[in-house]
């Protein structure tokens, strides 16, 4: 049996994109995180060293965001999810960048990517 922990909605200013305006205005971007761990250790002791703490997968998408930029949102994604799979205890991982304010011409409601590592 495989256990996750889920992180949604994870948000910051950041400047990703290929375009000049992205670079220099930045935007909000979000990311949800998956990750596969065995956190029966933890449940079995009631102690988070025996878990991943979602408060440290939360910094680590944070940081990626609001840190050095990237012109594709697929190696923002691929960063965080490199990053997150270091964790002792992370099995696999599934990190979604949303773009919700895209330089897309026409109506749309979000723009993301999905990376997963095993």
């Amino acid at each position: 049996m495989t256990d996750r922990i889920v992180v949604t909605g994870i948000r910051g200013l950041g400047y990703h994109g290929i375009f000049e305006n992205e670079k220099k205005q930045g935007q909000e971007f979000l990311v949800d995180l998956d990750v596969e761990t065995d956190f029966s250790r933890a449940v079995e002791q009631d102690n988070i060293e025996y878990s991943v703490n979602y408060a440290v997968l939360a910094d680590i998408a944070y940081e990626f965001i609001t840190g050095d930029p990237f012109e594709l949102i697929e190696s923002l994604a691929d960063a965080i999810a490199i990053r997150i799979k270091q964790i002792p205890l992370v099995t696999a991982v599934q990190v979604t960048v949303h773009k919700p304010y895209a330089p897309i011409e026409v109506p749309f409601a979000d723009v993301a990517v999905i990376r997963s590592l095993s």
